[in-house]
């Protein structure tokens, strides 16, 4: 099977929304291994809409259109959908009542021009919304399948997880699995090389390497009649990448850094308090993402100027006189001030020049001290980082917790 991938909407061709169907789209039906060839943006008009999806057609028997299933003239995407598979538009009963409940439900008259969104092409699927309004459309005919979906991603996604891909995956012979690996401390040039044997040899499963920031991915495919047999494929396969990559795989599926860490500070029960000036409160954020987390975060302060270390961590005028705010000894003190003051077993800092001012010869931009006490034993890291000032922030963050995880693992 092959698939396009279309998005409806002016205002995501003028670049005021974010197209995040698309990638999620890609994702899910890469999983069910329907290969997309191509994604198309069109905006809300009618002739480009309709040479959109004729056009697609030609080069793909599955199209999966987001957006234009509104109550306003210009949402016309089901409209279009019915004149290429040549069927008219007949009212769903039951979707009517469910956009009437909808509103009732949330204290809203509803309009006239809502009836429109429970009209649907006969001898269609009608998928409906738990969501919102607009119910979501299959139609397949003459071995094409168009799947109309509404365009907020609230609406997008669960319609998809529970209507769409079931109905996909029944069209399928075979089943793909997907296992993803993620690593923190090997780059993608270097972990490729320590795979290379393995992805010059594979045939199923397949291996294939991703770059994110401040981590990179490792996705193992399988193609199988079940997915039992596909887990069976791809387990020898990613327990010989743990045995190549060690503790530089943190973890697996969608989890991320903070989640990881913050299950090791509760399950080891080590209190941590963290005390930060180049990252600006960005690592407390980072762990109070985790619901639970309240148990072991007790303290985070953003410690930015140099009479805030003084005072709030105890960090000695002399160390900042001699050796700066930004150095290993500052990064130190502001962690074992943290830990102290907290009353915590854990103390993470960081102090650096995150730009594009500030740096100098000695210390450049980029340049970046992160301490760690734990039990009252510290360290400090010293850190050269390259990029703009958000990506110097969000990787002194991934780094400073990636080393905190691999510190609690020991």
């Amino acid at each position: 099977m092959k698939a396009e991938i279309i998005a409806v909407g002016t205002e995501i061709l003028l670049g005021d929304i974010l197209n995040t169907n698309a990638q999620y789209l890609a994702l899910q039906l890469a999983e069910l291994g329907i290969d997309v060839h191509y994604q198309t943006v069109v905006g809300d008009n009618p002739q480009r809409l309709e040479n959109t999806i004729f056009h697609a057609f030609s080069r793909a028997n599955v199209i999966i259109t987001t957006g234009g299933l509104g109550p306003t003239e210009d949402d016309l995407t089901k409209e279009t959908g019915a004149k290429y598979f040549e069927e008219e538009l007949v009212l769903d009963e039951r979707a009517l009542k469910r956009i009437e409940n909808y509103f009732n439900k949330v204290g809203r008259q509803m309009t006239e021009n809502n009836r429109k969104q429970a009209f649907v092409p006969k001898n269609s699927k009608v998928l409906y919304n738990d969501n919102g309004t607009a119910p979501g459309i299959i139609i397949e005919k003459n071995n094409k399948i168009l799947v109309m979906l509404p365009g907020p991603p609230k609406e997008t996604i669960p319609m998809f997880e529970k209507q769409v891909k079931p109905f996909l995956a029944q069209k399928q012979e075979y089943t793909f699995v997907s296992r993803v690996l993620r690593i923190a401390g090997v780059g993608e040039s270097a972990m490729e090389t320590m795979v290379k044997d393995l992805i010059d040899s594979q045939t199923n499963p397949t291996i294939a390497p991703y770059a994110k920031d401040s981590e990179s991915l490792l996705r193992i495919t399988a193609k199988a009649k079940d997915n039992k047999q596909a887990e069976e494929l791809i387990t020898p396969v990613a327990e010989e990448m743990y045995r190549r990559f060690g503790h530089n795989i943190y973890g697996e599926g969608e989890t991320n850094m903070q989640t990881v860490v913050s299950e090791l500070l509760i399950k080891k029960q080590k209190t941590i308090a963290t005390a930060e000036s180049c990252t600006g409160g960005a690592i407390a954020s980072a762990l109070v993402e985790y619901a639970g987390i309240s148990s072991v975060f007790l303290d985070g302060c953003v410690t930015y100027s140099n009479a805030s270390k003084q005072h709030r961590l105890g960090v000695k005028s002399e160390t900042l006189q001699k050796y700066g705010a930004v150095s290993a000894e500052t990064a130190k003190e502001m962690a074992e001030g943290a830990a102290k003051t907290a009353g915590t077993n854990i103390g993470l800092s960081t102090t650096g020049v995150a730009g594009p001012d500030g740096g100098t010869e000695q210390k450049p931009v980029g340049l970046v001290y992160i301490g760690l006490t734990i039990d009252g034993v510290t360290k400090t890291k010293e850190c050269h980082f390259v990029g703009n000032r958000e990506k110097i922030r969000v990787r002194t963050v991934h780094t400073a917790l990636d080393w905190l995880r691999r510190e609690l693992l020991k």
